[in-house]
């Protein structure tokens, strides 16, 4: 492991000693991203170089093209000619980056989801349910760095129960803290 990479990211030689490699885990690989799904990663060329590369020394076709979306090229889309990092991206969206000290998939892939999200459209932030007896009202803050058009909605209380019993099966949803706003 050269010692440039572990600065970034913390792995280090002595912590791959007994790591399995690629092909003891290649099934599990396999099953985990499935045969369908998108795969979101940010420069994802630099990702699927690697990955496409053990594939096919193990015997395995190379990940279909079709599959990857790459966040990198849709901010370059939308932002020619900004600086497009994940942390600029993170820190251009408002997305925490406090618990980031160095690279790491699982805490990326988590920061990346947001940045998806918003390279998506984002999060429908700044709209305001505005209750009509008998109804809900629901308050969402924009954020300070941009300036929102203000909308207003009505929500029936059926539906703000029905929102937050769906809200509750999900596994960590990015909406929760808006959840806990709905007065019923």
């Amino acid at each position: 492991m050269p010692a440039e990479a572990a600065r970034i990211h913390g792995i280090t030689m002595e912590r791959l000693q007994g790591m399995p490699r690629f092909a003891d885990i290649v099934e599990d690989f396999l099953a985990f991203i499935g045969d369908e799904g998108n795969l979101v990663a940010h420069n994802a060329s630099f990702d699927v170089r690697f990955i496409n590369h053990e594939l096919v020394r193990v015997g395995r076709p190379k990940l279909a093209p079709r599959r990857i979306v790459d966040t990198l090229e849709m901010a370059k889309m939308k932002m020619p000619g900004a600086k497009l990092t994940l942390d600029a991206l993170c820190n251009r969206f408002g997305v925490d980056l406090s618990r980031r000290i160095k690279h790491g998939a699982l805490l990326d892939s988590e920061l990346l989801a947001d940045v998806y999200v918003e390279l998506c459209g984002g999060r429908q932030r700044g709209m305001e349910l505005v209750a009509e007896a008998p109804r809900t009202q629901v308050f969402v803050a924009a954020p300070p760095q941009r300036k929102w058009p203000q909308r207003t909605f009505s929500l029936p209380p059926e539906e703000a129960e029905r929102h937050r019993v769906f809200v509750g099966t999900l596994t960590n949803p990015v909406w929760q803290r808006f959840a806990d706003t709905i007065n019923p």
